[in-house]
């Protein structure tokens, strides 16, 4: 997947194009949901996701993984977009061309986790689970 906007902002899904130093230092020095994390831990992540890469003119200003099996069932998250990148409406087309290219492979549902960023994903179709009563989890770690 490689998309394009006007402006020179680009999104692509090739992994060879993503700065793994500079996503890891988002992730584990600003993204609340990821604070402190290993590196071994992070590039086991990416190991089992399909990764996208948000550029500006080249440099990388966002990053995405979704973890799914490509057929019933995605999760998107690490979503992340530099602060010096904010406020242009780069993170909204990101996460919009991420799903829309998820919706390609089949999907039944995508979920995601937000502490903060309800109304971002809102704008893109995202509600509240019609049944979280059917969801549980198993806690492994705090």
């Amino acid at each position: 997947m490689h998309i394009e906007r006007g402006d020179g902002a680009e999104i692509s899904d090739d992994p060879g194009r993503l700065d793994l130093d500079r996503v890891h230092d988002w992730l584990s020095t600003d993204a609340y949901w990821a604070m402190g994390r290993p590196r071994d831990v992070f590039e086991r992540s990416l190991a089992g996701s399909v990764t996208f890469g948000l550029y500006a003119d080249g440099e990388q200003v966002g990053f995405a993984r979704i973890v799914t099996d490509r057929a019933t069932f995605a999760w998107l998250c690490d979503v992340y977009v530099d602060r010096a990148a904010r406020g242009n409406g780069l993170g909204l087309w990101f996460v919009r061309a991420v799903c829309d290219e998820a919706r390609t492979w089949g999907l039944r549902r995508i979920v995601l986790a937000t502490l903060d960023a309800h109304g971002l994903y809102a704008k893109l179709g995202f509600t509240a689970m019609t049944e979280p009563d059917r969801w549980m989890e198993l806690r492994l770690a705090p």
